[in-house]
């Protein structure tokens, strides 16, 4: 199942990001026991449309669409725009300058959107964005 969205180019790094977790068990156990939380993505593409993508850094390892997987709450949820997301994810501009600049909001706990960085470095060695 991809997890990619034609209406926003860059999701391609969520497909990227969950087959890279998949393919590396001790990786995504790592990744998990330092993330230890829910990270939900709202990107906004340049028509307006938003779509929401969840990495689940708390007990599976996994990414799936929507805020949250079925029945869990994300601890954060980071908006942004597609474009600015696929940057990021890039290697182009770092998640702290789009923070400071207000080009992305961070809503639940800051300090655990932090951990995300290792996980995200690991799209940018295989995404084609």
């Amino acid at each position: 199942m991809s997890l990619k969205s034609d209406s926003f180019p860059s999701s391609a790094a969520f497909d990227v990001i969950h087959s890279s977790l998949q393919s590396d068990p001790a990786g995504r156990k790592d990744a998990v026991k330092q993330g230890n939380a829910i990270f939900a993505f709202k990107l906004k593409n340049k028509e307006g449309q938003e779509e929401a993508w969840n990495i689940d850094l708390k007990e599976k390892g996994a990414v799936s669409k929507g805020e949250a997987p079925e029945g869990k709450k994300a601890n954060v949820t980071l908006s942004l725009s597609d474009e600015d997301f696929g940057k990021m994810v890039a290697g182009k501009t770092q998640a702290q300058r789009l923070f400071m600049s207000g080009k992305l909001k961070i809503k639940g706990d800051v300090m655990k959107a932090t951990k995300m960085e290792p996980v995200l470095k690991k799209a940018q060695t295989k995404a084609k964005l």
